[in-house]
């Protein structure tokens, strides 16, 4: 079992900038796949961004391309999101996942939440206009 904790949430203007952190449990998180969900009220939980454990590649959501940032630590067991030019329709709970280790998440189901085996309980982020 492999436990994931958001931080890092709050409220923000637009314009600003937040960075969400994701602490996950376990002595391989080297070989975790990492994404980022959003879910604002009323719709569906939708992809934001993930990075494979192999080669770090990257990807996002067309949605906050060129805004939002995804790496990780792996010597701190944590993944991030660097969140730039926030937006109000960036407004969400967003949670952090984690695929089973090893696991080759290819870039045509990243975005796919079936993919991922663990899940954190989420972080509010609340972008003022």
């Amino acid at each position: 079992q492999v436990y994931l904790v958001e931080s890092g949430g709050g409220l923000v203007q637009a314009g600003g900038s937040l960075r969400l952190s994701c602490a996950a449990s376990g002595r391989t998180f080297s070989t975790y796949a990492m994404g980022w969900f959003r879910q604002a009220p009323g719709k569906e939980r939708e992809f934001v961004a993930a990075i494979t454990w192999h080669l770090g590649n990257t990807y996002y959501a067309d949605s906050v391309k060129g805004r939002f940032t995804i790496s990780r630590d792996n010597a701190k067991n944590t993944a991030y999101l660097q969140m730039n030019s926030l937006k109000p329709e960036d407004t969400a709970v967003y949670y952090c996942a984690a695929t089973r280790g090893t696991k080759f998440l290819a870039s045509s189901v990243v975005g796919d939440l079936r993919e991922y085996d663990y899940w954190g309980q989420g972080t509010q982020v609340t972008v003022s206009s």
